[in-house]
């Protein structure tokens, strides 16, 4: 059973999509309620594997290989010459992200609530997304990868081009092109890889590329490799998005519906991460090093530009926007620092983003849907009309700038230590985009709940209830307790980061 674990888990979603297809297209209420617990399979099988974990059971135990695609016949040098197997595995970092995705692909069917039309459609799409992520997360090939990560692409496009906002075709053909041309540099280094080692199994090429492994088909060589590291960091690159490939994030989250936002900024920008750690770094490490300044210089810029352009936005979706350019940012600072400080740092940094930024584009959906607004000025006041929700909003505005107890901070400060170490000079200068943060997180706050109301039309604004309390709880909780307790996250990344550390040499 354990050996197709994995497997279900990857597709269970299927079982809600079998569901919502089988209703009439008009039973509103059934569909959103088959399209929500269509996301609980995988969020119970992913607390399952991690319960596994906890209690001792080795995650290699789950891992699954079946015979896929074969390309010629070259069994006689070799048999693994050239094959794709269908191979699912975990390690510490995958199962995190697995848990990522499912809890915050729950609470979006969750805030899915308030999508006005075309209910059946759309969680026919969501469901289709969340088996993408998952596959892009257990993949152990680069192939099977490319083709989870490109099934996460086009159900996006039709979720923000549909149920958007005023300018919503226009976000979702910016982020296909730039995914898109992401997509095709990925692409053409995963098939130069496979052309010239017969192999896509990640295992095996960071083997071949680190430490020599078996005879290569046709060996690689040193500025290919280096080549081919700069590929991978281009393309996950722009889907994290780092400045200056980051224009289409703030279209998406400006005119994506904020169900999709919270999947968007909470999981889809996090391949981006994952990728540098698991390819960029995992299989080049030796080219990696030699672009540590670069990719340092680049996240500090990215912290910079984002938080300045925080400052002066009206507009409380562009705000976090650039928000998360800038908090990707400190990522990519951490990945740069080469140390284990600065990498667990930034792994803290993803999923602790992933959890704010969820929780944040929740209390967006339900503001637009109080006031049809989300611009500052006329938002003022909402203190007095809406506490619990101003409470809910001061606490993930508290947790975004870094405040101690929360999962923000120990991210940040273990990303700054570990830069501080390997390089201070730009680490002293990212300082600066703390104070930012901590500025523009506050001025955005205060406008909205004690502000003047700069709005001619009096709207009901009416406090969360109900079910919205769900993912609000959920989310402050988790990032409460990653905050308080974050060997959480560090036991299962312990490994993933000493492996990161033998082969990029210690440092």
């Amino acid at each position: 059973m354990n050996v197709y674990l994995l497997s279900l888990l990857v597709f269970s979603p299927l079982l809600g999509i079998v569901m919502v297809a089988l209703m009439p297209k008009n039973e509103e209420r059934t569909i959103k309620q088959f399209g929500f617990f269509g996301t609980l399979p995988p969020l119970f099988l992913s607390f399952f594997l991690c319960s596994q974990y906890y209690s001792g059971v080795a995650l290699s135990e789950f891992d699954i290989k079946l015979n896929w695609i074969r390309f010629g016949n070259l069994e006689m040098y070799d048999p693994k010459l050239f094959t794709v197997d269908f191979e699912l595995g975990l390690d510490g970092l995958s199962l995190i992200f697995i848990l990522l995705t499912t809890i915050i692909s729950s609470l979006a069917a969750i805030a899915s609530i308030y999508i006005k039309k075309d209910w059946k459609g759309y969680y026919l799409l969501f469901l289709i997304l969340e088996i993408g992520m998952l596959g892009v997360f257990t993949a152990e090939n680069l192939i099977l990868f490319f083709i989870f990560f490109e099934m996460t692409l086009i159900p996006a496009f039709f979720l923000i081009g549909r149920w958007g906002f005023l300018e919503r075709e226009k976000a979702s053909y910016s982020f296909l092109i730039y995914n898109g041309i992401g997509s095709a540099v990925l692409l053409v280094a995963i098939l130069i890889l496979f052309a010239r080692t017969g192999t896509t199994n990640i295992a095996a090429l960071t083997q071949m590329m680190t430490m020599g492994g078996v005879s290569l088909f046709a060996p690689i060589s040193g500025s290919m490799k280096y080549g081919l590291c700069l590929a991978f960091l281009v393309a996950f690159a722009i889907k994290l998005p780092v400045f200056p490939f980051h224009s289409w994030m703030v279209r998406v989250h400006a005119e994506a519906p904020p169900s999709i936002v919270m999947i968007h900024a909470g999981v889809l920008l996090k391949i981006g991460a994952y990728g540098i750690i698991r390819f960029g770094m995992g299989i080049f490490p030796e080219q990696y090093k030699s672009l540590a300044f670069t990719i340092v210089l680049f996240g500090v810029l990215s912290f910079l530009y984002g938080a300045f352009l925080a400052l002066v936005q009206t507009d409380f979706k562009l705000v976090l926007a650039y928000s998360s350019i800038s908090h990707m940012g400190i990522v990519m600072m951490g990945l740069g620092a080469l140390n284990e400080a600065g990498i667990q740092g930034a792994t803290f940094q993803v999923i602790s983003h992933g959890l704010i930024a969820a929780l944040l584009f929740f209390l967006v959906g339900v503001l637009y849907e109080r006031t049809g607004t989300t611009m500052l000025p006329k938002l003022g006041g909402l203190a007095k009309s809406m506490p619990i929700f101003s409470g809910f909003m001061l606490a993930s505005g508290l947790a975004s700038l870094g405040l101690p107890g929360m999962s923000g901070f120990i991210s940040e400060f273990m990303v700054f230590l570990g830069l501080f170490k390997s390089q201070p000079l730009l680490a002293a200068i990212g300082v600066i985009g703390l104070v930012l943060t901590a500025v523009y997180v506050l001025r955005a706050v205060m406008l909205m709940t004690f502000g003047k109301n700069d709005s001619l039309i009096e709207t009901e604004k009416r406090d969360l209830r109900g079910w919205e309390f769900l993912p609000a709880l959920v989310l402050l909780g988790l990032i409460i307790t990653v905050g308080v307790y974050p060997n959480l996250l560090g036991r299962p990344l312990q490994g993933t980061i000493e492996a990161m550390m033998l082969a990029l040499g210690g440092r």
